[in-house]
């Protein structure tokens, strides 16, 4: 058996040392990398987000069906319908402390007035021609249209919950609202509490 000389140890450890330092080729980085998704893609998965996020909910004009409140197709993320009358409610339901929707779930009324779902179709009376920096305002901030300077956005909305949300979840989000159908309506002004409705 020979003995190993220090040169070749010397060799062995740089080898070793050079092979597990490197760093991978540019080619091999690319491969690995996911490919961006396309615009389809991209609106497709905003499409499965704001359908689970339960975006229409509130945002989507119904009609009563057998199974209860159905999505009124044409006017799908348009808001509440401008021109439609804000139901009476029943006297003191707001001084005790209780919230009450319309039966298209539209609009709201509580201790903070009378809020409306937005437009937020492709529309220019919706977001049609909000900027992506806006959208991320609104639904991370909680800011009206997206601007600084504006009043907050009133519940039911949960922009709260969407703080933490991922940005190509956001960006895929945008991207599908952005090719919805363009829907015009100018959903009311909130009602502040006290004022007639």
């Amino acid at each position: 058996m020979k003995k190993r000389t220090p040169f070749f140890l010397f060799l062995l450890s740089t080898l070793l040392l050079t092979h597990c330092t490197e760093q991978p080729s540019t080619m091999a980085a690319k491969a690995d990398a996911p490919a961006a998704p396309s615009p389809e893609e991209l609106a497709k998965r905003g499409e499965y987000l704001v359908t689970i996020m339960g975006c229409h909910d509130c945002h989507s004009p119904k009609r009563m069906g057998p199974q209860g409140p159905e999505i009124i197709p044409e006017l799908m993320l348009s808001g509440y319908p401008a021109g439609q009358p804000v139901p009476e409610v029943e006297a003191g339901i707001v001084e005790r402390g209780l919230a009450v929707l319309t039966p298209d779930l539209t609009a709201a009324i509580g201790p903070w007035g009378v809020s409306f779902a937005a437009n937020i179709t492709s529309h220019e009376t919706g977001i049609g021609n909000w900027t992506e920096e806006q959208f991320r305002k609104a639904l991370t901030e909680g800011k009206s249209k997206g601007l600084d300077g504006t009043r907050p956005l009133l519940p039911p909305m949960p922009w709260f919950n969407y703080v933490n949300i991922q940005d190509e979840d956001l960006k895929a989000i945008f991207a599908y609202l952005k090719s919805t159908n363009p829907v015009e309506n100018v959903a009311p002004n909130p009602i502040p509490p006290g004022q007639p409705n």
